[in-house]
């Protein structure tokens, strides 16, 4: 397999502000081959980018070694977490994505990133059964003043939030290359979500 290329005009963001309710604990912190999710994420990601920086509430990953960002609006979910990436990013784009993804490839991320940063669109964002991943996806900067706009009138939602932005879905089929079984966008919310993916994944990195 060819080497990484990095995508130097562009940032990573992983997000890791939520409440963790349905999993009962922090996801961030659940392990997958003795890795937090959260460090397993950006060890993925920082091959591919110019920087990862973790959104996430002050003080909660200090002994990760992870680079830190508080969360400018912790109580207003996902949408927040994009809000405060783009305002403190300084690259052109910029690679967003939650910290419960456990099939997320590096292969697809470098494709993803090499198709946004090549086109007019102010964002790309995979679609699966699902609707709409904006958890996974590439960011213009100019997608922040639309974005904070909409956060003003009082949406939340980060999909609905999307509605203002030209952005180019990224249909399955085309993802599928990378992960056949279409597991590539699957999160986890509760400890069955996480157990089925922690068992699989280390069984397949077991020698």
């Amino acid at each position: 397999m060819p080497p990484m290329k990095r995508c130097e005009q562009t940032a990573g963001f992983i997000l890791a502000g939520g409440a963790s309710s349905r999993m009962g604990r922090d996801k961030a912190l659940l392990e997958i081959g003795g890795v937090p999710l959260v460090v397993r994420t950006a060890r993925l990601i920082e091959p591919l980018v110019a920087s990862v920086t973790v959104v996430a509430p002050p003080g909660r990953y200090e002994t990760l070694g992870l680079r830190l960002l508080a969360d400018d609006f912790p109580a207003a979910g996902p949408l927040g977490g994009v809000l405060t990436a783009l305002r403190a990013s300084a690259a052109e784009w910029n690679f967003v994505v939650a910290c419960d993804l456990p099939y997320l490839r590096a292969e697809f991320i470098e494709w993803l990133l090499t198709r946004a940063t090549a086109s007019p669109k102010d964002a790309h964002v995979p679609e699966s059964a699902r609707g709409l991943e904006p958890l996974c996806s590439v960011y213009h900067a100019r997608c922040r003043p639309i974005l904070a706009a909409k956060f003003a009138q009082g949406v939340r939602k980060l999909v609905d939030a999307l509605a203002g932005l030209n952005i180019e879905p990224v249909p399955e089929s085309e993802w599928r290359q990378w992960d056949p079984e279409g597991l590539l966008l699957q999160n986890m919310n509760t400890p069955e979500d996480y157990e089925g993916p922690r068992r699989r994944l280390e069984r397949r990195a077991a020698p």
